[in-house]
């Protein structure tokens, strides 16, 4: 009995084991189940299919191949949001690096009076040692941050050539900041003049390689005007300003709007500038134009906050009057108003005068009236000193009871020309008239200011200067004798071949005609003479006709390619001033051509004879009979 009793209890046991066992086995199998599918369906959820997914026991298990590293750790981070993260075992792989998209190159370069900082990612093929050695130069070892990193890829298109150009760019460049990436550069800089900005914006996009975006963001300080000058005058010849200033850009468009109001018409300029002697500058200008239009002509002239109100001569009294009356009452207080009425001169009495012009070959005339012999010298010597000793001519003669400010006026006329490219300047004992050319935009408000201040207070001047590009030293325009080298050199290079017989240009010779008129376009308005030559062979006035027609035919495809040609003659010359001998085929070869020369003045002002003779042959001369040879 007691050994079936305890036979009893072991089978009872190891039923119980049994059933333990299975009941855990069941419950792993389920874990199993239920975390793989869950896993499997968070990351299905997430777009990560590529995963593939095994549990073993409690263990669950990562396979596949991630696209990049990111998504890997998005996978293990999705995977731990299921299922405890310690029980999940990272089995994936990561694309070849090689596969995967190169990263945005890029840099930023910084320039001051402290150094320069770099700082960006660049490819491994860039040779950074180089670029560094480079700053080094410009600022010195100490005085360099490299933050520059690399990454081991092939460089973009257009990268080298950016980066290159961003270096050579900030050695020009003391205060900037440059961006720089594949094929594209921006460059932050300040310059210290509105001169020196024009010239370095015009020298930049001249050197940025072809194919690299340049964008360009160049500041220059606001000038100091001193004094801060402005004068408006109206003329039967003119509405405007001789000089104008401003303290803001509002302020210049409040004064621009009063003299488009005053009949002042085309572009007006307004200088925006430091000095002014009151923050209520524009609305004094604004009454002063004002009441110079009521008038109905004269000058008015501001030097700091002294006004000089000038009417034309034969105004009304009254209205004078009256009107000078309401503008002293309306300008702000710190202005002082001196207004004049002058009386009306006898047009034939003919007041002395002493007159000084510069010719555009810079030869200066000095005639009229001097007070005195010491005078006479001074005027010479200060004229020789401005413009050279070789190039002043003086023939002014010495006459008595002249204003005892003569001297002054004189020498500030004098002056006043030295700042023009050509021109004159006319000294009355009432007026300082300047007049002519110049290649600065700013030389009218300059001559103003100049004037203003050396003249005194309430005397009257007359500023009427063009601006003219082609004289513009900041623009880089080329010279008419560069010019004429420059399409010189493109003949020699690629002549100008015509068909047999003909005055139809060779297809050959059209990229030489392409090279031509690109140069002309950068010339401004110049004088030319398109000159045609042929051999001797064949009758003299078929040569002659055939070689105008030559002329004529290279100046049409000019114009076809939209070059002004107003200024252009075309003068066929036949077989005159032959280059080599006609005994040779070669020399024949060398004489039938086309030149261009410039049509300089002579010194008696007129311009050469062939220009003046062939004036009127502009239009197309009729192509030449069949007996003319077809070797020319």
């Amino acid at each position: 009995m007691r050994l079936s009793a305890l036979l009893i209890i072991a089978l009872t046991f190891s039923a119980a084991a049994v059933t333990a066992l299975v009941a855990a086995n069941f419950s792993v199998t389920l874990i199993e189940q239920n975390s793989e599918i869950d896993v499997r369906d968070a990351l299905d959820e997430q777009g990560m299919t590529w995963a593939e997914v095994e549990a073993d026991g409690l263990q669950v298990t990562l396979a596949g191949t991630a696209p990049n590293e990111v998504i890997r750790f998005n996978a293990l981070s999705t995977a731990g949001s299921v299922v405890d993260a310690a029980r999940v075992i990272d089995r994936m792989e990561v694309v070849s690096q090689a596969n995967v998209v190169a990263p945005r190159f890029s840099a930023e370069i910084l320039r001051n009076d402290s150094g320069v900082s770099i700082i960006g990612l660049i490819p491994t093929t860039t040779d950074r040692e180089a670029a560094i050695d480079r700053f080094n130069a410009m600022a010195g070892d100490e005085n360099v941050a490299d933050l520059l990193e690399y990454a081991n890829y092939a460089s973009p298109e257009g990268w080298e050539d950016a980066f290159g150009f961003a270096i050579s760019a900030m050695e020009r460049l003391p205060r900037a900041k440059v961006s720089v990436s594949a094929g594209r550069v921006e460059i932050t800089a300040i310059s210290d003049s509105a001169e020196e900005k024009a010239r370095l914006e015009n020298s930049l996009r001249r050197a940025a390689p072809p194919g690299v975006m340049l964008t360009l963001d160049i500041a220059a300080p606001r000038p100091v005007i001193t004094p801060f000058t402005l004068r408006f005058q109206i003329t039967e010849e003119k509405t405007g300003f001789d000089a104008c200033s401003a303290d803001t850009d509002k302020a210049s468009t409040r004064i621009v709007k009063a003299a488009t109001d005053a009949g002042a018409t085309g572009s007006l300029r307004c200088t925006v500038g430091l000095g002014v002697p009151s923050p209520r500058w524009s609305e004094a200008v604004e009454k002063a134009i004002k009441a110079l239009a009521e008038i109905g002509g004269g000058s008015v002239s501001f030097a700091d906050a002294d006004i000089a109100l000038i009417a034309a001569p034969g105004t009304d009294r009254g209205t004078f009057d009256r009107v000078i009356g309401e503008l002293e009452t309306a300008l702000p207080d710190v202005f002082a108003l001196n207004a004049r009425l002058p009386e009306e001169v006898d047009p034939d009495e003919g007041p002395p005068e002493f007159v000084a012009t510069l010719s555009p070959q810079g030869d200066v005339q000095l005639r009229g009236r001097l007070s005195d012999e010491d005078l006479r010298e001074l005027a010479d010597s200060y004229a020789k000193a401005s413009f050279g000793s070789d190039k002043v001519y003086t023939a002014a003669r010495i006459v008595e009871d002249l204003p005892a400010d003569w001297p002054t006026r004189v020498l500030s006329g004098l002056d006043a020309l030295s700042k023009l490219a050509n021109g004159s300047v006319i000294v009355t004992p009432s007026n300082v008239r300047v007049t002519g050319n110049t290649g600065n935009p700013d030389a009218g408000t300059q001559i103003a200011t100049l004037l203003a201040g050396k003249l005194g207070e309430g005397q009257d001047y007359d500023v009427a200067v063009v601006y003219q590009e082609k004289l513009d030293p900041v623009l880089g325009l080329p010279t008419p004798e560069e010019c004429e080298a420059q399409i010189g050199n493109v003949v020699s290079e690629g002549k100008i071949n015509f068909e047999p017989g003909s005055a139809t240009i060779d297809a050959s010779a059209l990229g030489t005609m392409d090279q031509i008129a690109e140069i002309l376009g950068t010339c401004g308005d110049i004088a030319l003479e398109i000159q045609g030559y042929t051999d001797s062979q064949g009758r003299e006035e078929m040569n002659l006709a055939l070689s105008q027609s030559r002329a004529q035919s290279v100046l049409n495809e000019l114009r076809a390619r939209r070059v002004i040609t107003g200024s252009f003659v075309a003068t066929g010359f036949g077989e005159e001033n032959p280059v080599a001998s006609n005994d040779t085929e070669e020399g024949r070869e060398a004489n039938r051509r086309i030149e261009f020369r410039l049509l300089r003045p002579q010194e008696d002002g007129s311009t050469d004879e062939t220009a003046l003779e062939n004036a009127d042959n502009s239009g197309d001369t009729e192509t030449p009979s069949d007996t003319t040879q077809e070797s020319n």
